[in-house]
C-alpha cells in the first residue's frame, strides 16, 4: 500500500535562521523529500533568513552538506538510487535562496523585499529563532508589508516560560497576524501514529464504547529519552522537563487520548475538544503536589553499555534543582473519566528511546479457567510512536497444544514500516506541508498553550512553596524509584516491557 501525493500550490518558505540547527537537521531535509515526493512542485522557493554574510551558492552549499548527513546515509548503495538522490538533490538546491537579515534592527529587510517581490503568493514564515526575537520579526515583516491575506506565521516553542509569559507572546504576535495565521508547531503531533490514534478512536466501531472509565483502568503517557541535554543545556537549565516537555508534547497526547469525538476533522471542532479536556484537568497545588508528582535529575551511569556524565557535569559543574525527569498522575473531572487515572512520565538519559501511549483496560470481572491460570492480565492497547511507530494489542489467549486450556499474554502486532511500502515520513515534513495547505489540525492554538499554562503553573509554584525535593537517579534507568512509588501506591506498575 502506498500514500496518495496530492501537490500544493506554489508558495515561499522564509526561514529565520535558516542556517540553525533545526533548519539543518529537520527543515531542509523535511523540504527536500516533499519535493522529491513530488507534492512540492514548479517554481516553490525555501529562503534561509538569519544574521550571517552568506550567498545563495553558500547558503546551497549548506543544504548540501545537510541532505548528505542526515538523508544521503539511508539512500540505498546502488548506482541507480544514487544517481537519483543527486538529481533530485541538485533540483531542489535550485530553489534556495538566501538574504541577511538582522531580525532586531532594519538592516537587510529591503533585501528581503526585493527577492519576495509583490507577487500575491503563498508564504509561511517559519521562526526557527528564540521567543525573544517573535515580535522583532512580526513587526517588521509588518512595517516591511510583508503580512497578507495568504502570510502565514509558524512559532517553535517555548511558548512562553509560565501562563503570564505565554499570554504576552500571544498578544505580541497577534498585533500583526491574525490568529487564523498563526501555526504554533509540536512536532509530536506529526508522528503517523499520534493521528493514527484518532482513527482508532473514531474510525472505528471497536474501541470507543470501551473509551471510558467503566471499561479502562489507566492510562500511561511516557516519553523517554536516551540522550542528554548536549548543546541545550542553557536553554534547558532554565526549563527543565515540565516546561520542555509535559507542558506542550506531553498535554497534546493526554488530550488527544481523552477528548470527546469532535463533529468533524476540521482543525477548530478537533481543538475545541482539546480546550474541554484541558479545562477540565483537575488542579495540582501545593497542598498535594508532593503526591501526585515526582522530580527526578540523572547522576552519572551507562547507556547501552557506554559510561556517560551526570547532569552537572554537562552544566559545567555546579549546582542545579533543575529537573531531567518529572512523572506525575493526572485527573480529568468528567464523566467519560472520573476515577481514571493519566500517569505521566517523561525524562533524559532513561534506559531507552521510546515514547508511547498505553491504555489499560479493566481485568475481565471473572476468571472461569482453574488452575495456573491465576494471573490474568487485563488487555492492553499500546500506541508506539517512538522509534518504531505501530500499534499493539495485548489480548489473552490459549496457549497452542494438548494438555489443558493453558492461557498466555500475547501482543496483536502493526507496525507501520512493515504494513506500508511508503517510506516513514517525519513530522516536519508533515506538518510544513499542513501550514502551506491551511490545516491546522495539528497545531496549537492560542486558548490550548494557556489553559496547559494554567494547570502547569500551580505545580511549578508548588514545588518551589515546598521545595520540593530533586531525586537523583542513575543515567541507563527508568528514572527515580519515588516515581515507582508514585503509580505503585495505586496498586498499578509502569509498562517498561513491551513484549508482555
Amino acid at each position: 500500500m502506498t500514500s496518495k501525493i496530492i501537490p500544493v500550490d506554489e508558495f515561499d518558505y522564509v526561514v529565520f535562521g535558516g542556517t540553525g540547527d533545526l533548519a539543518r537537521r529537520k527543515l531542509i531535509p523535511a523540504l527536500f523529500h516533499r519535493r522529491s515526493d513530488g507534492q512540492i512542485v514548479g517554481n516553490s522557493r525555501i529562503v534561509g533568513v538569519s544574521r550571517s554574510a552568506m550567498s545563495n551558492e553558500e547558503f546551497r552549499k549548506f543544504a548540501d552538506e545537510a541532505l548528505d548527513k542526515y538523508i544521503g546515509s539511508d539512500i540505498s548503495n546502488s548506482n541507480e538510487a544514487a544517481a537519483e538522490y543527486q538529481s533530485q538533490k541538485q533540483d531542489f538546491l535550485q530553489h534556495l535562496y538566501y538574504v541577511q537579515v538582522d531580525a532586531s534592527s532594519d538592516k537587510g529587510w529591503d533585501k528581503l523585499v526585493k527577492l519576495l517581490g509583490n507577487e500575491d503568493r503563498l508564504r509561511a514564515y517559519y521562526l526557527a529563532v528564540g521567543p525573544a526575537l517573535f515580535g522583532a520579526i512580526a513587526e517588521r515583516l509588518y512595517s516591511n508589508g510583508l503580512i497578507r491575506e495568504h502570510s502565514r506565521l509558524v512559532i517553535e516553542k517555548p511558548l512562553g516560560h509560565d501562563l503570564k509569559s505565554a499570554q504576552q507572546l500571544n498578544q505580541t504576535v497577534g498585533r500583526y497576524f491574525d490568529e487564523s495565521q498563526i501555526y504554533r508547531i509540536d512536532h509530536y503531533l506529526g508522528k503517523e501514529t499520534v493521528q493514527n490514534l484518532m482513527a482508532l478512536r473514531f474510525a472505528n466501531a471497536l474501541y470507543e464504547p470501551l473509551w471510558n472509565s467503566a471499561h479502562i483502568d489507566h492510562v500511561q503517557i511516557t516519553v523517554a529519552e536516551d540522550i542528554g541535554v548536549g548543546s541545550r543545556s542553557g536553554y534547558y537549565d532554565k526549563s527543565g522537563a515540565i516546561r520542555d516537555m509535559v507542558q506542550n508534547h506531553l498535554m497534546q497526547l493526554l488530550c488527544l487520548v481523552a477528548m470527546e469525538p469532535p463533529a468533524s476533522n476540521d482543525a477548530d471542532a478537533v481543538r475545541d475538544e482539546k480546550l474541554k479536556v484541558l479545562r477540565s484537568l483537575k488542579p495540582i497545588t501545593s497542598s498535594d503536589v508532593h503526591q501526585m508528582t515526582v522530580r527526578g535529575q540523572y547522576g552519572k551511569g551507562a547507556i547501552h553499555g557506554q559510561p556517560v556524565d551526570g547532569y552537572l557535569d554537562e552544566i559545567d559543574g555546579g549546582e542545579s534543582s533543575t529537573e531531567t525527569f518529572i512523572a506525575l498522575k493526572a485527573e480529568i473531572a468528567n464523566w467519560r473519566w472520573a476515577g481514571v487515572p493519566f500517569y505521566l512520565r517523561t525524562g533524559k538519559r532513561l534506559a531507552e528511546r521510546v515514547s508511547e501511549i498505553s491504555i489499560e483496560f479493566k481485568p475481565a470481572p471473572h476468571n472461569m479457567f482453574p488452575g495456573e491460570n491465576k494471573q490474568f492480565k487485563a488487555n492492553r492497547l499500546v500506541i508506539l510512536l517512538q522509534p518504531d511507530e505501530g500499534v499493539k494489542q495485548w489480548i489473552m489467549i490459549k496457549d497452542p497444544g494438548p494438555g489443558g486450556m493453558r492461557l498466555r499474554h500475547v501482543a496483536l502486532d502493526m507496525s507501520f514500516a512493515e504494513e506500508f511500502e511508503a517510506r516513514s515520513i517525519d513530522a516536519y515534513e508533515r506538518l510544513l506541508l499542513d501550514v502551506v495547505r491551511g490545516n491546522a489540525t495539528l497545531f496549537m492554538r492560542r486558548d490550548e498553550v494557556e489553559a496547559a499554562w494554567k494547570w502547569i503553573d500551580p505545580i511549578i509554584e508548588g514545588w518551589q512553596e515546598n521545595g520540593q525535593k530533586i531525586h537523583k537517579y542513575t543515567a541507563g534507568t527508568w528514572g527515580p524509584t519515588a516515581s515507582i512509588a508514585l503509580i505503585e501506591r495505586d496498586h498499578r506498575t509502569w509498562n517498561e516491557d513491551l513484549d508482555s
